[in-house]
């Protein structure tokens, strides 16, 4: 246990122990929440003051071998393991502990409550970054400082870079070539043919695919409860369809990417019994799911024998045509689902009478739905249905008591 040469034997780190165990036993009462908020930015405050002590601590344990006699690779690894934290939270305040000295103004605006540890430690890691960079110019603490006082955290982190920047341009430009090297992105198949998505992008790339996807995350309605998680992956599979879509990806073999699935008719029509659809890199998948990328899709027919020799192919036709799609976007101006904001040229042509079951393509039985509505239409088990009098589209859900909701036939996608 740590004991300053100049602590009391009767006080120190075992009183302080006592008065937080006893602090923390009495239970929470009813309380006015101004007192609240006064306790609350106390008790942080008093958390700062125990950050910078256990820093400087941890600095001077650093400075020796002991985690190394205890089997350790590193003071970081022995802080994350034995102080039961993570790798960022140790590093830190090592980084502050090491600093302090360098720091008087910054460690003293933050014993006076001025501002928080936070923020001494990026007020650290930058002193540190610029100390040990050989192109770097000084170090102004005091103008960054004032920075501190008046931003949060996060905002105070920008302000950190740019200092980072003005006073050593190479290093920073450095930073961002090592980060921008370390980018990955992998695609790791799982046993069902899902896949696991993991992958790092520098500050740009993060930046760019955040910009994509953030519009096309956005919730629809009330009575969309996918988590942000889930939004975003079906964001992401979505700008992917649309890229397919568009036709303006690179040609294979003359033509352009796109799913490939293999199914029979009787699993195209859902009837009992038949197979699962066939989906190149990917697993077999239902016939739902093939009912909803058969809607607007090339279908090529290839007739089979009874030992599944190929006796005749006949030529892709799109589903629907030309003419159709642009009546349809005249029609429909975008997703038809009530409330949704996608454009026409972010959807599909939806069925509303599926053409394995007779359903025949003509604007009467078609409908543009972007790719979550066309989810829900074929797997979620919502079904569209059109007004013949007043061409209204009711999407009605699979659960009898829950709510259809309509859209008025012509208006725009709602914004």
């Amino acid at each position: 246990m740590y004991k300053a040469a100049d602590e009391p034997s009767s006080g120190g780190l075992a009183g302080f122990l006592a008065a937080v165990e006893y602090f923390y036993s009495v239970p929470l009462a009813p309380c006015d929440p101004n007192q609240m908020a006064v306790e609350l930015r106390q008790m942080r405050h008093a958390m700062d003051l125990m950050e910078i002590k256990f820093a400087r601590v941890a600095a001077q344990f650093a400075a020796t071998d002991e985690y190394d006699k205890q089997g350790y690779v590193s003071p970081i690894a022995w802080l994350r393991h034995e102080c039961k934290t993570t790798g960022h939270v140790a590093a830190t305040a090592v980084c502050v502990g090491e600093q302090a000295e360098q720091l008087p103004l910054s460690v003293a605006a933050t014993e006076a409550g001025q501002i928080g540890f936070g923020h001494l430690g990026l007020l650290a890691s930058t002193a540190r970054a610029l100390k040990e960079s050989p192109t770097a110019g000084d170090f102004d603490e005091g103008r960054l400082l004032r920075k501190a006082l008046v931003h949060s955290v996060s905002r105070f982190r920008h302000d950190c870079a740019h200092e980072r920047h003005v006073a050593d341009a190479q290093a920073f430009l450095g930073d961002h070539l090592e980060r921008f090297e370390a980018r990955k992105v992998e695609l790791l198949p799982c046993e069902d043919g899902a896949v696991v998505l993991r992958g790092f992008l520098d500050s740009v790339g993060g930046a760019t695919l955040r910009t994509a996807l953030e519009p096309l995350a956005r919730r629809h309605g009330v009575a969309d409860l996918r988590s942000r998680e889930q939004r975003f992956a079906d964001a992401l599979v979505e700008l992917a369809n649309h890229g397919l879509d568009a036709g303006s990806l690179p040609t294979k073999s003359g033509q352009r990417p796109h799913l490939q699935i293999t199914a029979s008719l009787d699993t195209i029509r859902g009837l009992a019994g038949a197979a699962a659809g066939d989906l190149e890199l990917g697993a077999p998948v239902s016939a739902a799911t093939v009912q909803r990328l058969g809607c607007d899709a090339s279908v090529t027919r290839v007739v089979l024998d009874g030992e599944s020799a190929v006796v005749d192919v006949g030529r892709a036709r799109r589903l629907p045509g030309t003419a159709a799609r642009r009546a349809l976007v005249a029609r429909d101006k975008g997703c038809v689902w009530p409330g949704c904001d996608r454009p026409a040229s972010w959807t599909s042509a939806h069925h509303l009478r599926h053409w394995a079951h007779g359903g025949i393509t003509d604007l009467a039985n078609l409908a543009l739905v972007c790719h979550w509505h066309h989810w829900k239409l074929h797997e979620g088990g919502w079904q569209l249905v059109r007004s013949n009098e007043t061409g209204h589209v009711v999407a009605v859900p699979p659960d009898p008591m829950g709510e259809p909701r309509a859209r008025p036939p012509g208006d725009e996608a709602a914004a």
